[in-house]
């Protein structure tokens, strides 16, 4: 592996921010498509790859999110280009004689609904957190929140599906005049230890 630079660090991390205010700009489908095709790549444990994503483009998608959102977020989901609901699917095992042929994983899960459930959720977030930095690479900013109603989003976006949602992000070109004043972080001293 070679290093980024210090442009991309920026990009990735040190001048990134959650937006809330977004400019008039589109989204393209090639877009949406290149943030998959770059997280997909990403670690998950036994390759599982729970997340299942739902981008809202049209007037009608945001109509059916904009009710699921709490009081707080509807606005700036409603300006948002695109709003991607961040899914995991909760019978991923299905799918590990496809992602992870060289061991019988599908038994692993089977029956244990306990391991399904921590391993979706932990890895359907891990994809959401690949999907944030993928959309930066590319450009793109995003405002990724969990103020809304799970059970209405599961309603209009997950029938009759295994899917469930995890978290929402906003995506497009922030306005970098809405944003809040950056807040603070934990010192590596506050947040680790080495043993």
């Amino acid at each position: 592996m070679t290093m980024i630079d210090t442009a991309a660090f920026d990009t990735l991390f040190r001048n990134a921010r959650t937006h809330n205010g977004w400019l008039d700009k589109p989204v393209t489908d090639a877009q949406l498509q290149e943030i998959y095709d770059l997280l997909k790549w990403a670690p998950t444990s036994a390759n599982c790859s729970p997340a299942r994503i739902v981008f809202v483009k049209s007037a009608e998608g945001k109509e059916k999110l904009l009710p699921c959102m709490a009081p707080g977020n509807v606005d700036k989901t409603k300006a948002a280009p695109v709003t991607a609901i961040i899914g995991m699917d909760m019978a991923f095992y299905e799918k590990l004689p496809q992602l992870f042929p060289h061991a019988d994983a599908k038994s692993w899960f089977v029956g244990n609904q306990p391991m399904i459930d921590a391993t979706a959720f932990r890895n359907s977030s891990l994809q959401g957190a690949y999907f944030i930095v993928a959309a930066r690479a590319i450009g793109l900013d995003c405002g990724p929140m969990s103020g809304f109603d799970p059970d209405k989003v599961n309603a209009a976006f997950f029938a009759g599906t295994s899917v469930k949602v995890n978290f929402i992000c906003n995506l497009g070109y922030g306005d970098p005049a809405k944003l809040y004043g950056r807040s603070p972080r934990l010192s590596f001293d506050e947040a680790c230890k080495v043993v």
